[in-house]
């Protein structure tokens, strides 16, 4: 199987007032933190977006290796996942889709959902809801297409017209750096669920028995 990372750092921060790809993180960038995470999945192909900050990216950041797609518009909420689907090599079988302000994400978790997600979308459900990375086989690439922001990926998960794998990884979600609340609390290494930003995202799971695999139509 042949799979293309999808990190998402066009999107401009508007809670912050600065690009939240540049904020100091463990020696370096937050979007570099990211980057490095994604590196360590070991992708076939690794396919970055950049926006308006791109410039300021570039000069701080150590993109070789990675395929860059700059995607202006998305500081006025035009999707970057659009342009990046034109840069995914044909040989992919689908692409996993992680954020840039995320780098809690582990290898473990990507390549557990590719290797479960027997359906054509794949999401990682956590102890405390369901967040990325996320998994989409080239037959959605189409309808990718039409999205009109990256927050519509979503969207297709939820709307029942495809059937979806969910797959539990360990812990809750990975902490994004949203707000500056969030951010101080991500480098100071808190973690309390209450004192997360509202707009994290996750989608409040109802309990129930811990599965390794549910795929839901």
């Amino acid at each position: 199987m042949f799979v293309t990372g999808l990190l998402l750092g066009a999107n401009s921060s508007p809670h912050l007032g600065a690009p939240w790809q540049l904020l100091a993180y463990r020696g370096g960038t937050l979007f570099g933190s990211s980057l490095d995470s994604a590196r360590d999945c070991g992708f076939d192909q690794l396919v970055v977006t950049l926006g308006s900050a791109s410039a300021q990216i570039r000069d701080r950041v150590d993109l070789d290796g990675v395929r860059v797609v700059e995607s202006p518009h998305s500081d006025t909420d035009s999707s970057s996942i659009v342009p990046a689907l034109d840069a995914v090599d044909r040989r992919a079988d689908g692409i996993v889709v992680l954020l840039g302000d995320q780098p809690g994400i582990t290898s473990a978790a990507v390549w557990s959902l590719v290797a479960e997600a027997a359906t054509p979308i794949g999401v990682t459900r956590y102890d405390d809801g369901e967040s990325y990375p996320c998994w989409f086989g080239r037959e959605l690439f189409g309808e990718l297409r039409e999205l009109r922001s990256d927050s519509d990926l979503w969207k297709p998960i939820h709307d029942s017209t495809h059937p979806v794998t969910k797959v539990d990884a360990i812990g809750n979600i990975p902490p994004r750096a949203t707000t500056w609340a969030a951010y101080h609390q991500m480098i100071s290494g808190g973690t309390a669920a209450d004192e997360l930003p509202i707009d994290t995202h996750p989608l409040r799971l109802a309990s129930h028995p811990r599965r390794r695999r549910h795929a839901s139509s």
